[in-house]
């Protein structure tokens, strides 16, 4: 297959990922913080997937840098890509209506916080976590690169591991039993399953 067809569908994710984001990011400015954890460790983390997610990507498919590491697009991970990049797009749209103002891009408690359990949320804790998983996945097959290819889904994988205990126990401080009713009733990834 013409490798141009995943690298399109890999901008067209980049370009969607910022345009989904940039409304909530600006109303995010607006609001009052009551407390604020973002340590090093996160600001490394959220550093590592920007690059991997959108740095990266760019690099391999509009210079040569990593052209070395290039190799054939076939349809059935094309197919793969494509179906993650979609379910990805869609549940990261989704996710971030379905907190509205509850949204924030680091672990901290606002003004007037609440604990969202409809939509998205109401099976699974963490949707924006699974549409970044989708979005890697999508990452991986559609980019022909062996670097820009899978490098989003080892920070994806390094940013779940390391972050998602701390939202949560942040989460269990400020909602108390709410939260671990809520917790109980749902997977922190994939409904039904993990």
């Amino acid at each position: 297959m013409n490798p141009w067809f995943g690298k399109i569908l890999v901008l067209f994710g980049i370009v969607s990922t910022v345009a989904i984001r940039a409304p909530h990011g600006r109303r995010h400015g607006k609001i009052k913080i009551v407390e604020n954890r973002m340590g090093s460790l996160e600001i490394g983390l959220l550093t590592l997937m920007w690059i991997t997610m959108m740095i990266l990507p760019i690099l391999a498919i509009f210079t040569p840098v990593f052209s070395f590491a290039d190799y054939g697009l076939y349809p059935i991970p094309f197919a793969i890509g494509v179906v993650c990049l979609t379910a990805g797009l869609w549940l990261f749209y989704r996710s971030h209506a379905d907190l509205g103002e509850n949204w924030s891009v680091s672990l901290e408690i606002h003004d007037g916080h609440k604990l969202v359990t409809h939509g998205v949320y109401e099976r699974i804790r963490h949707p924006m976590y699974t549409a970044n998983f989708l979005q890697a996945v999508a990452q991986a097959f559609l980019l022909d690169n062996w670097i820009a290819g899978p490098s989003c889904f080892v920070a994806f994988l390094l940013l779940f591991t390391l972050r998602v205990g701390a939202e949560e126990g942040m989460m269990m401080e400020k909602f108390g039993e709410e939260y671990a009713r809520y917790k109980s009733g749902t997977k922190s990834l994939i409904p039904y399953i993990w």
